[in-house]
C-alpha cells in the first residue's frame, strides 16, 4: 500500500509548521513534539522550527514515525 497526503495538501510544495501541523491533523505543540523527537538533534534546532519550512515528504515522514492514521 502506498502512503500519501491527502491530495489537497499535495499542491502545496512548502508549509509553514502551523500549515503542516493542520495537514497532520494535529496541533501545534503536537507538532513541535513531533519535530523535537523525530527531526531536531539539539535545542538550537528546535529554537529555528518557527522558521522552518516543510515539505510533503516532511509531513509523510513525520505521519510514519509518529504512526498517525493515513488520511484518504
Amino acid at each position: 500500500m502506498i502512503t500519501t497526503l491527502p491530495s489537497r495538501a499535495s499542491a502545496k510544495s512548502f508549509y509553514t509548521e502551523t500549515e503542516a501541523a493542520e495537514a497532520l491533523g494535529v496541533s501545534l505543540d503536537r507538532f513541535r513534539d513531533l519535530v523535537r523527537t523525530h527531526i531536531a538533534q539539539n535545542e538550537d534546532e528546535m529554537n529555528n522550527v518557527g522558521m522552518t519550512t516543510y515539505q510533503s515528504s516532511d509531513l509523510l515522514v513525520l505521519r510514519l514515525l509518529a504512526k498517525l492514521p493515513v488520511l484518504e
